[in-house]
């Protein structure tokens, strides 16, 4: 058990005990003894002993009568923590996990209108002549984010918004015209992913992937960017999707179990 807490009036050293055999069990060890358990956590068999039976008696524990594992129960105590974030909140550990992997800048958005807006984000060096920010917005339809929201809505949406959308080439890169843009979303929604390469400014490639709730409705995007001059779009597919599709279905999974919806519905 950890030797350095504070113990002052108000430390409860049997809750601390406690949790410490909670913690014993892990992916290596699922099931232990009590002998394990006392040896794991510093505890008497007697201590160990106690503690075990009232989490059996609780619900959170089974045991054969000489072995001891977690039940589903003992997810109750990580809920009501998960069911408090919001979708930066649970999206920030993933993105901070990613970019220490693959050290490219990542960031998560939601759809409002025909634009993006960063919600949350994670940088490295900077690649674009534009600082972004959470908060920061740009035209869906010229980013890899933007299209994964736009390929995750419905035909009759889309079909209004390829029909109101101002799609301004922004270098001469920019898919702008609607019927392409079209078979582009089609495609990125058939595969699940969408790349940009150098349409929202010179020199930028990025990679994004949905993020989905219970229904599996896309209610966010996360992305990947990197600068041309390192990465080729080869070396993208390669590299950067593998861990960035991973990445937002780590961040779905936690979003469904927080009961948390990610963005608004878009509106047109």
């Amino acid at each position: 058990m950890p030797d350095d807490l504070p113990r002052d009036g108000e430390f409860v050293q049997s809750l601390e005990r406690g949790l410490a055999v909670i913690r014993a069990f892990d992916a290596d060890n699922p099931e232990l003894t009590l002998s394990e358990v006392a040896r794991a956590t510093g505890l008497t068999r007697a201590a160990a002993r106690r503690f075990l039976h009232t989490l059996v008696s609780l619900g959170y524990m089974r045991t054969d009568g000489r072995r001891f594992a977690l039940r589903p129960k003992i997810l109750e105590l990580g809920y009501a923590y998960l069911s408090s974030q919001s979708l930066p909140e649970v999206a920030a550990p993933h993105l901070e996990q990613l970019v220490e992997k693959v050290h490219e800048s990542s960031s998560v958005s939601v759809l409002d209108g025909d634009e993006v807006v960063y919600v949350a984000r994670v940088p490295t060096k900077r690649i674009m002549t534009v600082a972004i920010s959470v908060g920061t917005r740009f035209p869906a339809f010229a980013t890899s984010m933007g299209r994964v929201l736009l390929a995750g809505q419905s035909d009759d949406w889309l079909d209004g918004y390829l029909l109101s959308a101002e799609l301004r080439p922004l270098t001469p890169r920019t898919v702008a015209d609607p019927a392409r843009l079209r078979t582009e979303l089609l495609r990125i929604r058939r595969d699940g992913w969408a790349v940009v390469d150098q349409e929202l400014e010179e020199g930028l490639r990025s990679v994004a992937a949905p993020i989905r709730d219970a229904e599996g409705r896309v209610v966010a995007a996360v992305n990947v960017s990197s600068h041309a001059s390192r990465r080729s779009l080869e070396d993208i597919r390669r590299e950067l999707l593998p861990p960035l599709l991973e990445t937002a279905r780590r961040i779905g999974d936690d979003l469904r179990a927080a009961g948390t919806t990610g963005g608004a519905r878009p509106a047109m």
